[in-house]
């Protein structure tokens, strides 16, 4: 088994962080952009992509700051959301810290890339 890689991605996105916030941790937001569809039920999201699921429970979350998936089927690997504001610029940001094995990691990369802008065009930013 080849050990995952840790990638870390950062975005500028013009909206407020709340704003932001809400379509990284719920349902509906991040079915807008994130995945075909999401069930919830309780702590435990599936994530739904032209057919094939996957399940990752929310480890952690911090109102408007931050939101963390653990995947159930994969020890030791997240993915995660943080939300963070530039004191000078106000520019919000969006850093994301995914894993990948070393030969996808242009592959993941690129596809963060087309997630964030589909992200982008749904906030209108």
């Amino acid at each position: 088994m080849t050990s995952k890689v840790k990638i870390n991605l950062e975005y500028i996105v013009n909206c407020s962080p709340k704003v932001l916030y809400n379509r990284l941790n719920t349902a509906s937001g991040l079915t807008e952009w994130f995945a075909d569809d999401v069930r919830v039920r309780g702590k435990h999201y599936t994530f739904i992509w032209e057919g094939s699921e996957q399940t990752a429970e929310m480890t952690l979350h911090k109102e408007n700051r931050l939101v963390r998936f653990s995947w159930v089927d994969e020890e030791e690997t997240y993915f995660e959301f943080k939300i963070t504001r530039d004191e000078l610029t106000s520019d919000v940001s969006l850093l994301i810290t995914d894993f990948a094995d070393e030969d996808e990691i242009d592959e993941t990369r690129g596809l963060w890339d087309s997630q964030i802008a589909e992200l982008k065009h749904v906030l209108g930013s």
